[in-house]
């Protein structure tokens, strides 16, 4: 009989639950990132919202400098009146714009039932905006929150109602210290029974409780979990100064993003450009900085212009601070502006700031009538032609595209700040920056590529200029500040980003160097197009002689420069026997030649060629291995009829040698190429920018042909002597 009371009992409590109404109340004054936020995760569980204040000028206070929201209690009066005698009616109130759900009514209320008050209060750590009343508290278990938070509480509409028309409160006057009163008197607290959700039953306050909870996934399903409590809470509220972290957490929550999922709020509120005629695409403007000497600009630009999208829709505006890539821009400009609805450059020489500049470029898209601004540094390759596309497509006020310093979590985007509102590591900030974790993030920073919507920019005239910061943390912080959300995106590839940090722009062809520090752009740019063509299954090396390999292996742009940094510096070899740069002074097969220790490229060659030649070597000489190959000789050659025009036959000291010519037969040089006595083999056609390898010592006795017209130059390389 008592099992059969028991289940009775829970029949009843369930169809009290079923039987009740839920109506989520809500202040809001302005549509914000955070608001549609709110509805959305309201929306998603089918939750009634009634949103008042929306449009009204806000009259409570600036809340985040000190005590206020009075207002919010006199705007629920109003709206909550016609509730006043509804006992059937359960009203929530909760702020909105740091708030959002994680399940629907059913958990709510039934949650609420189990607490058996009338009215409950959702309660934090800090007893605040007077921690005098600290001692008139409760007292709770060590692992409950006593203090009572006004920012979420639900209760019987009549008991709701009467509690906000108790007495007159000022609009600037604090909404949570009358909150407070009331619940510290004892006669009102029973008169309507009113409780604090101590364990975050209901209610969850992350202020001073960051390090209670965490984000659990169950299926396609995300959920808050209290490790103290022990609770799943289903209002998480964002209050104080932890806004950052908690659009951190709401990334996941409401299923925005789950580990069997993926990102299920990427698919929200998108648009497709695909139908959309190219007549009536929205016109972007793209903003282009250079405010560093940066490697690879040149591709950067190309790279822009790359991008599929209708270039009549684009204004482009270009601000270059540095006399170094002036000619550089100069000659982009030149190829590309025609092409553009208008170009604007900033040079050098009209000496305007960087935050100005970047000031300029907002104003410049308003007056345009742009629908969208791109903002993007030179550091910040658009290698997805499709990137522009895309992140219109995503639609949202502000977002970037997650770019990183190739094999480094060096990105365009903060997961966390500090206290002081500097850099700070967030707990997914590395599975977001090596795409291990995709999709949609909020951020509390951006920098150097961000497309921003054109309904925002009247509100970000001065956004680069906040006190003594940078001007990208003077746009984050703007932003912050606004109570705007950033966005960035890793779903697609879309780029990277080039390191400056150490690049010398005293040398002549200066990216020459970057093969450390931007490996990425240095082998787009000097590594042959067909290099990888040898390493397909079914390819087959050419022997133009026997045991004598040859491969494509460095572009025409490095030949080019390889030799005018050579010429440059000019210290060619007397191509004497004696010879002071050797140890002992002497040289056996001397030739006219520059090592690569005279021009500061040794370390660089000895990189490439373990990079590059390592694997070819493994290909040809299979079994040979020897890792990372050393080559104490790496030189360029000159042959010149009047200066030494061959080299006598010999042997090389090396295990391999690699032989690269720098310069074309026929157009550059006459005569010249390779005999390899021992095969009567001649190798005339060199290629440029080919490889020749071959065994060194005994088998591949060897002599360089006379060139008989012009110069010829080849790099060579006696590899583990």
């Amino acid at each position: 009989m008592k099992k059969y009371i028991l289940i009775l009992c829970a029949l009843l409590d369930l169809y009290m639950v079923v039987c009740q109404e839920l109506l989520i109340v809500t202040i809001a004054t302005k549509e914000t990132d955070g608001f549609r936020r709110f509805i959305k995760s309201c929306n998603k569980y089918k939750l009634k919202v009634s949103v008042v204040g929306m449009g009204m000028k806000w009259e409570g206070g600036d809340m985040d400098m000190g005590v206020g929201g009075g207002h919010k209690i006199n705007l629920l009066k109003d709206e909550l009146k016609q509730y006043s005698d509804r006992k059937d009616l359960i009203i929530m109130f909760t702020d909105s714009y740091d708030v959002v759900f994680t399940n629907g009514s059913e958990d709510i209320l039934s949650k609420y039932k189990k607490l058996g008050s009338r009215v409950v209060f959702a309660a934090e750590g800090f007893c605040w905006p007077d921690h005098t009343l600290a001692k008139q508290y409760p007292a709770v278990s060590g692992v409950e929150k006593r203090f009572l938070n006004s920012g979420g509480f639900m209760g019987v509409a009549k008991d709701v109602y009467e509690i906000v028309t108790f007495k007159p409160i000022g609009n600037k006057e604090d909404d949570q210290l009358y909150y407070t009163k009331i619940f510290l008197n004892k006669e009102l607290r029973t008169r309507w029974d009113i409780k604090l959700d101590t364990k975050s039953t209901i209610f969850q306050n992350l202020n001073g409780a960051l390090g209670e909870i965490m984000v659990k996934f169950k299926g396609p399903h995300s959920f808050l979990y209290n490790v103290k409590t022990r609770q799943t809470p289903t209002v998480v509220h964002g209050n104080g100064p932890v806004k950052e972290e908690f659009s951190r957490l709401a990334n996941y929550l409401g299923d925005g993003w789950t580990k069997t999922g993926g990102c299920l709020s990427c698919k929200d509120d998108v648009l497709s450009l695909s139908s959309v005629k190219i007549s009536d695409y929205p016109k972007v403007m793209i903003a282009v900085f250079i405010h560093h000497n940066i490697p690879f600009v040149r591709e950067f630009f190309d790279k822009v212009y790359k991008q599929d999208y209708p270039s009549k829709h684009i204004d482009l505006y270009i601000h270059n601070k540095m006399e170094y890539h002036h000619e550089e821009v100069k000659s982009f400009i030149k190829d590309a502006e025609n092409s553009y609805n208008s170009l604007h450059y900033i040079a050098p020489e009209n000496n305007v700031d960087e935050a100005t500049s970047r000031n300029w470029a907002v104003e410049s898209c308003i007056q345009k009538s742009c629908r969208y601004l791109l903002s993007i540094d030179a550091t910040a390759h658009l290698d997805n032609p499709k990137a522009l596309r895309l992140l219109i497509e995503q639609n949202r006020s502000v977002l970037a595209p997650m770019v990183a310093r190739p094999g480094k979590f060096w990105s365009n985007f903060w997961g966390a700040i500090s206290n002081d509102g500097y850099y700070a590591r967030s707990e997914d900030y590395l599975d977001i920056v090596d795409s291990t974790r995709r999709g949609l993030w909020v951020v509390p920073y951006l920098s150097e590529v961000y497309l921003i919507h054109h309904h925002l920019l009247p509100d970000l005239k001065t956004a680069y200029i906040n006190g003594k910061l940078d001007p990208d943390m003077a746009f984050s912080k703007t932003l912050r500040d606004q109570g705007r959300l950033m966005y960035v995106t890793n779903m697609k590839y879309f780029g990277h980003l080039i390191n400056y940090d150490n690049f010398d722009t005293s040398k002549k062809y200066s990216e020459l160097w970057q093969i450390f520090d931007n490996p990425v752009d240095w082998e787009d740019r000097y590594i042959h197009e067909n290099y990888t063509d040898v390493f397909q299954d079914d390819a087959v090396a050419e022997q133009p002689c026997p045991d004598v390999f040859w491969f494509p292996i460095v572009s025409e742009e490095f030949c080019k420069e390889f030799i005018d940094v050579n010429e440059n510096y000019g210290k060619w070899s007397s191509g004497q026997n004696d010879d002071p740069r050797l140890n002992g002074g002497y040289e056996n097969v001397p030739t006219i030649d520059i090592h690569m220790n005279q021009i500061g490229y040794e370390k660089e060659w000895l990189h490439f060629l373990h990079k590059y030649i390592t694997p070819l070597q493994k290909k040809v000489f299979e079994g040979y291995q020897n890792e990372p190959p050393q080559a104490v000789m790496n030189f360029i050659v000159r042959y010149k009829p009047d200066e030494q025009p061959l080299l006598r036959p010999h042997h090389d000291s090396s295990t391999f040698t690699i032989n690269i010519a720098l310069n074309t037969r026929e157009a550059d040089y006459e005569g010249g190429g390779v005999h390899f006595i021992r095969y009567k083999c001649k190798v005339l056609d060199t290629k440029k920018g080919w490889l020749l390898m071959h065994p060194g010592r005994l088998t591949h006795f060897h002599e360089g042909l006379r060139t008989t017209k012009g110069t010829r130059y080849i790099m060579i390389s006696f590899i583990d002597p």
